[in-house]
């Protein structure tokens, strides 16, 4: 492992943002809505002229949708051109007849079936779907996908030692024969992605919702250790499941539901400071992360074009350091969480 860990696993030379952004393609599952095949093919176009070369997918999103509306795209690029990743802790199956299929959080998935496993084997078959649905045959990083007891519930402390005996040794045999670049895990939980890192030789953490403008604590203890251990960060999550991007009272919500009073109060108060510093609140919430070190990349994800060039304009908008003091100073940010410079490199 090293620090380079998102700009080694690819040779991205021709590369105008690097892998410092990230394209989150849950949205081309039919997260929000029905997009159609032409629509979510246009975004992946208008993504790749804006400048996204990390592109980050899912058996789950979908129930393989996701996978294969990627793959498609890419397979039209030069490999060594872009970063791709996808998960495994899921694999697809066919209903049993008359089973009815539970959709979950997709409008308009695929007619498969999600069966959650972190065995050997089930990695195994998880990733040789993955690939045949994604149609390339090298992938970068593979994540174990939602090991945290959010997901997992009273499942969870098996599901942990599973994964340590399965899935992980299932992806370090491939890391070891180069068969994929690095392992990584995606979760919600800074508590549990520190025992990871503890636990396993981990190359990326992905974590989503818990390093933001919102949220930081996973400054304590996750952050710390992924620094010393050289195990890269990328944070996704970065509008709190939306209210950092719409606003108090505008139907943003929060972790994956309605905001209750006291969020919306501090978003509030970070909007009021965004708004007299002349700072869009979103563009500081896709920023403030780089301020750390071990943060190596940022994923959003999007479901509609006019999404994809205001996203990358966030990446770019200048943000004044005299925001990040303000914040600092009203108790709306954690006065030791490190902050970007006012010109973000990407």
């Amino acid at each position: 492992m090293t620090a380079e860990t998102l700009e080694s696993v690819a040779p991205l030379s021709a590369k105008p943002l690097s892998a410092r952004v990230g394209f989150g393609a849950s949205g081309l599952g039919t997260l929000t809505w029905n997009i159609p095949d032409d629509t979510a093919h246009a975004i992946l176009q208008e993504a790749y002229a804006a400048g996204y070369r990390y592109f980050d997918t899912s058996p789950l999103y979908g129930h393989g949708l996701s996978e294969l509306r990627l793959g498609r795209f890419l397979r039209t690029l030069p490999r060594d051109r872009y970063l791709l990743s996808t998960k495994v802790g899921r694999y697809l199956v066919a209903p049993r007849p008359g089973e009815t299929l539970d959709p979950g959080q997709w409008v308009a998935p695929l007619g498969l079936k999600p069966v959650l496993d972190y065995s050997y084997d089930a990695t195994m078959r998880a990733l040789e779907q993955s690939v045949n649905r994604l149609g390339i045959g090298s992938i970068d990083i593979v994540y174990i996908h939602d090991l945290d007891r959010r997901n997992l519930g009273a499942a969870f402390d098996r599901c942990y030692a599973q994964a340590l005996d399965g899935a992980y040794r299932a992806l370090d045999g491939l890391r070891r024969s180069g068969d994929i670049k690095a392992i990584g895990v995606g979760l919600n939980e800074a508590d549990v992605a520190t025992d990871l890192i503890r636990d396993c030789d981990l190359d990326v953490v992905m974590l989503a919702g818990r390093y933001t403008l919102l949220e930081q604590g996973a400054l304590t203890t996750f952050l710390p250790l992924a620094t010393q251990r050289h195990v890269d960060v990328v944070v996704a999550g970065v509008f709190n499941s939306g209210i950092l991007a719409k606003g108090p009272g505008s139907g943003g919500h929060y972790d994956y539901g309605e905001a209750p009073p006291d969020i919306v109060a501090r978003v509030q108060g970070i909007a009021t400071a965004c708004a007299a510093h002349g700072v869009s609140m979103a563009a500081a919430a896709v920023q403030f992360p780089f301020g750390h070190p071990a943060v190596r990349t940022v994923v959003v994800g999007m479901s509609r074009l006019p999404s994809v060039r205001q996203n990358m304009a966030w990446f770019h908008e200048t943000i004044p350091t005299a925001l990040w003091a303000q914040l600092k100073a009203q108790g709306l940010l954690a006065a030791e969480a490190p902050t970007p410079q006012d010109k973000l490199v990407l």
